[in-house]
């Protein structure tokens, strides 16, 4: 029993494991910062919406003075929007091409312990 020990491959089982259990929850820290920023970009939408259909109301209702009040609150609703969704374009890009490097390792790592355990 002691030889299995020394040979490496209880070693190299839980660096296996330890690496699986990191990555998976970086995975997951990945996916809820994805759900985060999906909520984000919403909310920011329902913002512009939000502006919008005050102005039209208030367009309607011949209300200048707050319609140009409204317009210029549009007008930075649609900047910050524009602001996130940039940067929630660049952060899903980054989120997935990190799961990509992570998935990536994984299977680098099943396939060197299949040809490692057919030899």
């Amino acid at each position: 029993m002691g030889s299995d020990l020394c040979s490496g491959t209880a070693d190299g089982s839980a660096v296996h494991t330890a690496e699986f259990i990191v990555s998976s929850a970086r995975l997951a820290e990945l996916h809820e910062c994805s759900a985060v920023l999906r909520r984000t970009r919403a909310r920011a939408e329902e913002i512009v919406d939000e502006a919008r259909a005050l102005l039209a109301e208030a367009e309607q209702h011949g209300d200048t003075k707050r319609a140009y009040l409204l317009r210029d609150q549009l007008e930075q609703a649609r900047e910050r929007y524009g602001q996130v969704l940039s940067a929630y374009l660049l952060l899903s890009r980054r989120i997935n091409e990190e799961r990509q490097e992570i998935l990536r390792a994984h299977m680098d790592r099943d396939r060197l312990q299949g040809l490692s355990g057919a030899a």
